[in-house]
């Protein structure tokens, strides 16, 4: 069966949806010559090299580009129908949200990814115009999907709600993360990192851009509570709110218990995970929560906040509070720091539970969605 996917953001994105399209396609890759796939990724571009060279391709994956000069947004959501059918796609996967506009019409099987409506969940974190635009894409893919992958229960629960889809459309296939966190590095290379990144000896580690609804801001504000030499590595993109966390930290004295990392690469941030002592993931609202299980995987213990999916993520055995409740935060995080049988059994129990997200486990379950949605 030839498959092709929507690969823009593999091959630009870093973190995101970029890591759920290269992490799923090597998954699904590895299997693809023993259950009969061909997959073609269809990007509007090379993008960049360091993240297409990501992508293990062969006689059973290679990569696809507009064979005309097209507006590359237009060749995304409507041109690239009539590449799909002159390369006999038999079923067409939006990684990221969206499907092209004449799938359906040109007999096109389509499955698409919803990985969160934050932007109709709370579009008070939105441009106005980019919440309206990104409710029309929603709606419009789900006149062309088949099939529906919600990325967690939640997921699942919002695109009913919010935007009315039958639930027997959907489908709840969890993420999975590049295997790689699952690999202990040497302690050379991780002192290597220490050293070069200027890391402190015990640190609180959060990984995710530096907005607002992720909320570290209140990791930031258990601070104080926590004992002195305990500091908080922030690994994410730079935005506005960066800034305020920042002049937070300063005024209150805690600009050197704080460490922002931007631009971190996949084996530094490998080495990052592994020499933390726990992961705090704060955020208010997310359609999963990738970042939780990358800290599984590298055996931290991880305090996440309420009011969305992150159970689903960490499971019974991480620690959640109120995305408002500094005191339950520091509390959390003075438990998981310290050493002991508690903590110890926290992890292994944490680990055996997002082995769930295995890649070949998911990838086997949207291989067999594609073949029941070609029936």
């Amino acid at each position: 069966m030839n498959i092709g996917y929507d690969a823009k953001r593999i091959v630009r994105n870093g973190t995101g949806l970029g890591a759920y399209g290269r992490t799923l396609v090597n998954d699904i890759g590895r299997q693809a010559e023993t259950v009969g796939l061909h997959l073609l990724l269809y990007a509007p571009d090379a993008g960049r090299d360091e993240l297409r060279n990501q992508i293990a391709t062969g006689r059973h994956v290679q990569f696809v580009y507009p064979r005309k000069a097209l507006l590359k947004a237009y060749w995304r959501s409507h041109a690239i129908v009539g590449d799909l059918r002159r390369d006999g796609v038999e079923l067409f996967h939006g990684l990221s949200g969206e499907l092209p506009v004449g799938l359906r019409r040109a007999g096109i099987p389509g499955v698409v990814t919803i990985h969160d409506l934050i932007f109709m969940r709370h579009p008070e974190y939105y441009h106005w115009l980019d919440a309206a635009i990104y409710r029309w894409k929603f709606r419009a893919t789900c006149r062309e999907a088949t099939r529906i992958i919600a990325i967690s229960e939640r997921t699942k629960h919002d695109i009913v709600e919010l935007g009315g889809v039958d639930p027997d459309r959907i489908e709840v296939v969890y993420q999975s993360c590049n295997p790689r966190f699952g690999e202990p590095l040497s302690d050379e290379a991780i002192e290597e990192t220490r050293r070069r990144l200027h890391l402190p000896a015990r640190y609180i580690l959060n990984v995710g851009s530096v907005e607002e609804r992720k909320n570290v801001l209140l990791v930031v504000k258990a601070l104080p509570l926590l004992p002195d030499d305990v500091h908080l590595v922030v690994v994410g993109k730079h935005t506005p709110y960066t800034d305020r966390v920042t002049a937070y930290a300063e005024a209150n004295a805690l600009s050197h218990r704080l460490h922002i990392l931007h631009g971190v690469d996949d084996h530094d941030l490998q080495a990052i995970y592994q020499q933390a002592e726990v992961f705090a993931y704060p955020s208010r609202y997310e359609g999963f929560g990738i970042p939780i299980i990358e800290a599984a995987f590298s055996r931290l213990p991880v305090v996440a906040c309420t009011g969305s999916c992150l159970e689903e993520a960490g499971g019974p055995d991480s620690l959640y509070v109120d995305p408002d409740d500094a005191k339950g935060m520091a509390a959390a995080l003075r438990l998981l720091i310290t050493k002991g049988t508690e903590r110890d059994n926290r992890i292994q129990r944490t680990l055996q539970y997002v082995e769930r997200f295995r890649g070949r486990d998911v990838a086997s379950q949207v291989i067999d969605l594609y073949r029941r949605t070609r029936k």
